[in-house]
């Protein structure tokens, strides 16, 4: 059965229609060739039919709803009529198009028109696309990636870091929607990140024992900067995360409060973190960089370290700790509050979740309850590791 019916289309008409079998289009009565294809998936898009040079053409604009409005099809579907007058054949204008478009120039539109306008952590994405994507991948023609290369490299990088794997395929997920919309590939064409079944996650319990932070606290102090000793005793000290603790600017502390103004953190909101004695003690002797601005100075002038991954590694060889990974750190300040009675809402606000339905509690705690909370962490954190004053000595 081929569905020829003419309708004046409107939104609430086209979220009625349901697939009746075979080529099912119901077209416009008012712009000559445009119309609604209705799947048997239930997936819809416009079309727009029309001849060139003879010949009988049938062009997908795109999907209702996910890629175009029905005004937005409307007015491409005139746009293309009008090309259509002119000679031109927009059919093969796009294969012309998307023929040679290659991965990498997909990935580097991803993340230059819509990651780093649309997303706090484009950075994230960038670095995914550049450690998990093939070499390969970078020359290849976008149509021909298929499912079965994205599912071999799902479980390439899944034999290690299965939680990992799954971001990556969330990612190829969302650019391969992006290459549809940009007409990299056709618009109903399939997705090949799609209908791929993702590792089991476990969530991570693992934090630093009593027992180990002795000899966590001597590979700490074995590292020759003092950048780098003082980032892994803050992690210790105030559960912030990676990327928050690195991007510090000397001018969000505030020393006589002994706090810190986070303005980019993970909620999108300023928020601010209590300070104890113990980590004013390190961000004290932290030297200043001359016109950088970081409290943790990078190698390229006026940049922030970017990363501290090998010298964490170091340590976790030195402390014959294999599996305690550097998110672990702030998971353990979580973990010796419990430990030590702190209230659970205390917790929740010294370490700023935003998961939770937390702002009351927040409002009724005030600062002094955290700031308790921490200042005895640090005391007993410091207590359990043996130190008081080498942390804070070194070279730089």
């Amino acid at each position: 059965m081929v569905t020829q019916s003419r309708y004046k289309l409107t939104k609430r008409l086209i979220d009625s229609f349901a697939y009746s079998g075979g080529t099912d289009v119901r077209w416009d009565e008012t712009i000559p060739g445009f119309g609604v294809r209705i799947y048997p998936s239930g997936k819809k898009a416009f079309i727009l039919r029309y001849r060139a040079q003879g010949r009988k053409r049938l062009l997908t604009l795109g999907r209702f709803g996910a890629d175009l409005t029905l005004e937005q099809a409307r007015d491409k579907a005139k746009s293309h009529r009008v090309s259509v007058r002119d000679g031109k054949d927009p059919l093969e204008e796009r294969k012309k198009f998307s023929q040679g478009k290659t991965f990498k120039e997909l990935s580097d539109k991803y993340i230059r028109d819509h990651a780093k306008p649309h997303k706090k952590t484009w950075k994230t994405d960038e670095s995914r696309l550049e450690r998990h994507i093939p070499a390969s991948w970078s020359s290849r023609i976008v149509a021909t990636i298929n499912r079965d290369d994205v599912s071999s490299l799902h479980s390439k990088i899944g034999t290690t870091a299965p939680y990992e794997a799954n971001r990556t395929l969330d990612l190829l997920r969302v650019v391969f929607e992006k290459a549809r919309s940009w007409y990299f590939i056709e618009s109903t064409a399939e997705n090949p990140a799609a209908g791929i079944k993702k590792f089991r996650e476990h969530k991570r319990k693992r934090f630093v024992t009593r027992e180990e932070l002795p000899e966590l606290a001597k590979a700490i102090d074995k590292e020759q900067s003092i950048y780098v000793r003082s980032a892994l005793w803050l992690y210790l000290l105030t559960g912030l995360r990676k990327n928050e603790l690195l991007k510090v600017k000397r001018s969000e502390v505030d020393f006589s409060r002994q706090m810190l103004r986070l303005p980019d953190t993970k909620s999108g909101d300023e928020q601010e973190v209590t300070l104890s004695a113990a980590a004013m003690a390190i961000i004290n002797a932290i030297p200043p960089e001359e016109k950088n601005p970081y409290l943790f100075p990078g190698k390229i002038k006026g940049k922030h370290i970017v990363n501290i991954d090998k010298a964490w590694r170091r340590v976790r060889e030195s402390a014959e700790i294999d599996d305690l990974h550097l998110h672990d750190l702030r998971r353990s300040v979580g973990s010796w509050l419990t430990q030590t009675g702190v209230d659970l809402n205390v917790i929740k606000s010294a370490l700023r979740h935003s998961n939770i339905s937390t702002t009351l509690i927040y409002a009724r705690l005030g600062d002094d309850p955290a700031r308790a909370a921490m200042e005895a962490h640090g005391e007993n954190i410091l207590a359990v590791a043996g130190k008081h004053t080498k942390l804070v000595e070194g070279n730089r």
